[in-house]
């Protein structure tokens, strides 16, 4: 309570004062960020029992030995402080050699940024260059992060669709009639997240010839460069591109390593541009994990067989995943050629949010409705084969006679 001084007596009275309550400002630009489908079906599957999660995006398999005794290690050593702003040196020489001799591509620490995990990789790539007046091209489906940080920043997008009957292949030609005098940037996301596809290097190669001659930049999401099925050569951007001049690719040990929650990624792009990038990066989270770092580098130099042993599980519930769609009412399926997720469509006239809700409240089965990840996927749902075999053919006993139920 306030006071003031009484005019005739001269002694203090109180004042009332009447205080405003102001809301948070919340930047305009928050509006273009969604709540996440896979959120909201995450939130409601915790307030319940006995829940088969085909949801997450996330490795199951454990963290390799020699990954988590090398974090420990650093840990022990007492590295706890910063790094440099690239990153820490023992790691950007182990990406340097590792990537330039899986790809053939020439590269130098100057080549290389380390991140918070890719999504701060991919975070950097857009919001540094997304503007009013600049288009996107982004495939629908595609991973919930790019359309809304594209928008966030003024920039538009525009989608390109791929279907399920064309096994969620990416057409270049209409990725090439997408582009227009405003298309400044593709996003290009191999192997494919929700769908789990694998671009051939016929696609990959034609698109960047098209985008190199275009001045078209290509931010290029390689998360599950290495969860590959079917193929081994693996079409990475730095090994179907001339030169790094457009070219931003972006990945992690996530995926690769089971190392999701230690949060190293990075951006392989031209000199340049890492070093654009570098000083962005000192005014978001200025370093990634130390010790998280050194995992990283027994990951790249260690024996590559946990890998190796790892893509041949997932492959093994790949086959499960696929031959248990086929065998379900309603489903349209095709085979995913890599990462740990299959897209099937539901009749076109079906809500996927609509049904993946229903489904969950009454199977106990936790899938991602379609439309979390495009606005052409409204009739699909994404299921997560990162858990066991045992653990789907559970889910799909429960699944499949429930779908045989349903009147569309």
């Amino acid at each position: 309570m306030a006071s003031a001084a009484n005019y005739e007596t001269g002694q203090a009275r109180p004042r009332k004062v009447k205080y405003r309550k102001n809301k948070a400002s919340w930047n305009p630009a928050m509006q273009a960020i969604p709540v996440p489908g896979i959120r909201r079906m995450v939130n409601m599957a915790a307030t319940m029992k006995d829940v088969i999660h085909l949801s997450i995006g996330q490795p199951d398999l454990p963290t390799p030995k020699h990954v988590i005794d090398a974090y420990i290690d650093a840990l022990n050593a007492g590295q706890t402080g910063y790094t440099m702003d690239a990153g820490l040196p023992e790691l950007l020489v182990a990406l340097r050699d590792y990537y330039g001799k899986r790809y053939n591509r020439k590269l130098t620490r100057d080549n290389i940024l380390i991140t918070s995990g890719a999504t701060e990789a991919m975070y950097l790539a857009i919001s540094a260059t997304s503007a009013p007046g600049r288009q996107f091209i982004v495939t629908d489906p595609s991973f919930l992060l790019y359309a809304p940080l594209i928008r966030m920043n003024g920039g538009e997008v525009k989608f390109v669709p791929t279907r399920a009957e064309n096994d969620h292949q990416l057409d270049p030609d209409e990725v090439i009639k997408a582009m227009g005098p405003r298309t400044f940037a593709l996003i290009l996301n191999n192997p494919n997240n929700p769908t789990g596809a694998v671009y051939p290097r016929s696609t990959v190669e034609t698109i960047l010839e098209e985008c190199a001659y275009r001045g078209i930049q290509v931010y290029a999401d390689e998360v599950y460069d290495h969860l590959i099925f079917d193929d081994d050569d693996f079409a990475s951007v730095l090994n179907c591109s001339m030169d790094l001049d457009n070219i931003m690719c972006i990945s992690s040990f996530s995926k690769t390593y089971s190392m999701a929650g230690l949060r190293v990624g990075w951006v392989i792009s031209s000199q340049a541009a890492i070093k654009s990038l570098r000083r962005y990066h000192m005014f978001t989270t200025s370093v990634a994990n130390t010790p998280s770092q050194f995992a990283g580098v027994a990951a790249l130099t260690g024996d590559q067989q946990c890998v190796r042993d790892m893509v041949d599980i997932y492959r093994e519930r790949r086959d499960k995943v696929v031959e248990l769609v086929d065998q379900t009412p309603y489903l349209t399926g095709y085979k995913p050629g890599g990462a740990f997720f299959a897209f099937p469509d539901l009749p076109p006239h079906v809500d996927g949010s609509d049904l993946a809700l229903r489904m969950l409240k009454e199977t106990g089965v936790c899938v991602v409705p379609g439309d979390a990840f495009g606005e052409e996927s409204t009739n699909a749902v994404r299921i997560s084969f990162s858990t066991t075999c045992e653990k789907l053919e559970q889910a799909f006993d429960r699944i499949i006679p429930w779908m045989a139920k349903q009147q569309f």
